[in-house]
């Protein structure tokens, strides 16, 4: 008796506080309305009354809410705002109550966008929470406007920072400072240990104030906090101090701004300490040069830049030469003062804030002794037409003497205040040029050319463990920046950089992640790199990264046109340094993923087969626009994959010609180790379909380990769509359950003929079935009850698609 009891209590409770409230909302209810063009409208139900009544009085009853029977609580939840609502979830689900369909329709009404397609929605409060809190942190959504969303007695970023996993900042940096604000102090707590994932996008020049919190910013969040990705998209122009702070932030190098608040969670006895005397060594290793090449590099280069626009700020000088005193004076007039130290990056397992004592070994780059030679014997010139260098907008930072006459102005917000360290004056007069400081000091070939100390640092701080750059043109100075951390960041697990236009610089990428990879410690594991152009061909430039980094587990590799060296004939086609590509074997490796991009022109068979007898733990192969010579070498690596890639589980294809490959093919479908094929786009069927398609389902159902078929754009049609039919067929030993025949140019007729086999032969469900763009609307009744057939044996994943497009396709099968 004791529930009911407290069943029947908690319901009195609810009725007399509706009765409490219902007058109130009855009299608001019968002042006189004003008349509308869609006429009156219905008076709201007492119970809807009532739950209006409680939510507006929950800072009150909130508890006695949480202890309401769960057929009433299921009723007053739509009605609660979304801190309440987010507040009882808790409880809602030990009553057996989902919020998941309240939370939805929150985001269709308030938010009014559609989650993408390939976006897997698991919760629907968390993605809500993280889209609000980034409405309201860069001004975009006004939260008085709608009751459910406007609370005096919550903060809207404090409560819903906690569900916030990826933060996106854009353009001007919005948000960052609002975010190092002392009133938002435990917003930032909160998001440095809950956001793991932080995004740029579109990012434009920024002020001096915004670089300082944003400073901050990268300071809480990764030093002090979770994040483990930096990603940056589309920055077609990027500001060099603005770029070099992200990347250098990430690879956790900090030194406060000038003028800035110092960290209260560093702690006064982490900071102002000085290295010792062989701190420095510890850090860049025994055989490396005091002087760093890429500090000389990109000091010099940031110099040069200075001098230059002060002298011409309406034309580039064509040569640019900087001598060692002016790289004193363009740093001391930035407000940078030369004896500052660094602090240095830490692993991303580490604590955040750990610091290091100054007895801890530190594990840093370490030039590698092939490097030794110069890098204009080594260097090529980039095998296709380079960008023209992208003018660098300044600032609107006032008057023009401005800058210069204050040791804290806006160059000193520069970011070589972090990596790049300029000690004592050395002689006058001595110059070099620019390009031979580019291309000739990164080798270390003249470690006193222009008189930088080496990196020294006195803390090492977490850093993160994915970077990512999708279109960012990389400078010179960019790219030596990058390189120059990459050698040194252990901590670093994958690295993307998605057409950044890298050309020669890939040279020195590879450097610096053969130093990576020889450090203890290192657990780079993933790399995705593609480019527009590339000084070495993609099979060369796959070998020589297999090379550097042979304990890399995934290596995804596109370039999109051929490289100068791919043409033999081309005059002084120099070619790249030895220790880059050798003729030598490669050792093994443990690749397990590996994705080619291959641009037009045929492909050296033996160069991939190399690559391929190297990978024995590969798992996982993907080759995109690949060409080769003659079907012999397509079948050379396919034989090459039999004998040698025995843990080979999925193979695919993409845009490749195999009309002439039936053979090779069907060597493929009798392979009884793998367990997904891909055929995308391959042209399979283009020749002797009638002889092919036999042998080809014959093929198949002798195979019991083929898991997956994909075989979209192939033009199977319905001919062909009625013979894969036998697969499935009473004899077979098949084990398909995963079938794609997307944009196979299928007809609703032949589809419903298809179901009616699988009927007939009562297979059971086998998994699932893709049609994506085929022609199922030529006759929707057809089209509906074949899929309506499909899936009471296999799970169907179909479109809307209009054919029509496909009309020039359609012609050419006739």
């Amino acid at each position: 008796m004791a529930a009911p009891e407290a069943w029947r209590a908690r319901s009195c409770w609810f009725c007399e506080v509706a009765a409490a409230t219902t007058m109130e909302a009855t009299s608001r209810e019968a002042a006189p309305a004003k008349s509308s063009a869609s006429g009156p409208s219905a008076p709201p139900a007492l119970f809807e009354l009532c739950g209006r009544a409680v939510s507006a009085h929950m800072g009150v009853l909130e508890s006695g809410v949480w202890a309401l029977p769960g057929p009433i609580l299921q009723s007053i939840l739509p009605l609660l705002n979304i801190y309440y609502l987010e507040r009882i979830e808790e409880t809602a689900l030990k009553k057996g109550l989902s919020t998941q369909a309240i939370w939805r329709r929150l985001w269709d009404e308030l938010m009014k966008t559609r989650p993408s397609s390939l976006e897997s929605v698991t919760c629907w409060r968390a993605k809500f929470m993280e889209a609000f809190f980034s409405h309201v942190l860069r001004g975009t959504i006004d939260v008085s406007s709608d009751r459910r969303l406007c609370d005096q007695r919550f903060s809207p970023l404090l409560h819903s920072s906690r569900h916030v996993r990826q933060l996106t900042i854009c353009n001007m940096l919005q948000g960052a400072t609002e975010l190092v604000a002392e009133p938002n102090r435990r917003v930032l707590e909160t998001l440095a240990s809950s956001l793991h994932t932080l995004k740029f996008r579109h990012l434009l020049f920024s002020d001096v104030a915004a670089q300082q919190s944003l400073r901050q910013l990268l300071h809480q969040l990764i030093h002090h906090g979770a994040v483990s990705q930096v990603s940056l998209y589309s920055w077609p122009v990027p500001e060099s101090a603005l770029f070099i702070l992200i990347l250098t932030m990430s690879a956790g190098f900090w030194q406060p701004g000038p003028g800035g608040p110092p960290c209260r969670l560093c702690g006064e006895a982490s900071r102002g300490r000085a290295p010792s005397r062989d701190e420095g060594s510890l850090l860049l290793g025994s055989r490396r040069p005091r002087r760093d090449a890429a500090e000389r590099c990109a000091a010099a280069l940031m110099a040069s830049r200075r001098k230059s626009e002060a002298k011409q700020p309406a034309r580039a000088a064509p040569a640019t030469r900087v001598t060692r005193r002016s790289t004193q004076e363009s740093l001391r007039a930035g407000g940078i003062d030369p004896k500052k130290e660094l602090h240095p990056p830490a692993t991303s397992h580490e604590a955040p804030g750990t610091k290091w004592p100054p007895s801890a070994p530190a594990t840093t780059s370490s030039a590698s002794p092939s490097s030794s030679t110069s890098a204009s014997k080594r260097a090529p010139a980039s095998s296709a037409p380079q960008p023209k260098p992208l003018k660098r907008f300044k600032r609107a930072t006032g008057k023009k003497g401005a800058r210069t006459r204050q040791g804290s102005g806006a160059e000193s917000e520069d970011l070589y205040d972090f990596v790049f360290i300029v000690a004592g004056e050395k002689e006058d007069g001595e110059e070099m040029e620019i390009g031979e400081v580019a291309c000739g000091a990164l080798d270390g070939s003249d470690p006193n050319c222009l008189g930088l100390p080496a990196l020294e640092a006195s803390q090492r701080f977490r850093s993160i463990s994915t970077l990512e750059l999708f279109t960012v043109p990389l400078s010179t100075e960019a790219a030596l920046t990058l390189c120059h951390l990459l050698s040194s960041w252990v901590s670093l697990e994958s690295l993307t950089l998605s057409y950044n236009g890298l050309g020669s610089n890939i040279f020195r990428l590879l450097d610096s992640l053969r130093v990576l990879s020889g450090q203890a410690g290192c657990r780079l594991r993933a790399l995705h790199l593609s480019d527009l152009f590339s000084p070495l061909p993609i099979l060369e430039l796959t070998r020589a990264i297999v090379r550097a980094l042979p304990l890399l587990r995934v290596l995804s590799i596109r370039v999109d046109h051929p490289s100068q060296r791919d043409n033999p004939a081309v005059p002084g086609n120099a070619g790249p340094p030895s220790h880059i590509i050798g003729d030598e074997e490669i050792p093994e490796n443990c690749l397990e993923q590996l994705e080619m991009g291959f641009p037009r022109g045929a492909q050296p068979a033996p160069l991939l087969c190399s690559v391929l007898k190297a990978s024995g733990s590969l798992q996982q192969l993907s080759l995109d626009s690949a060409t080769f010579a003659s079907p012999q070498d397509f079948g050379l690596v396919l034989q090459t994959l039999k004998e040698y890639n025995l843990a080979l589980k999925r193979l695919s294809f993409h845009d490749m010609n195999l009309a002439d490959c039936q053979s090779e093919v069907l060597f493929l479908l009798q392979n009884l180790t793998l367990q997904e094929i891909t055929f995308s786009f391959c042209r399979l069927f283009e020749k002797r379909p009638a002889q092919f398609l036999p042998e080809m389902v014959a093929a198949m159902k002798g195979n019991s380990t083929l898991k997956g078929l994909r075989l979209p754009g192939n033009r199977l049609g319905n001919a062909g769509l009625l013979a894969l039919a036998d697969v499935f067929s009473e004899d077979s030993s098949s084990s398909l359950c995963q079938l794609d025949i997307s944009s196979n140019c299928i007809k609703p007729d032949g589809l419903l003929e298809f179901a009616k086999r699988l009927e007939r032969w009562g297979r059971g469900a086998f998994g699932h079935l893709r049609l994506f763009q085929n022609w199922l609307d030529q006759d929707a009744v057809t089209a509906r009850e074949a899929i309506r057939r499909l899936r009471a044996t296999c799970h169907v994943v179909s479109d809307s698609w209009d054919s029509s497009q496909a009309f020039a396709d359609y012609v050419s099968t006739m």
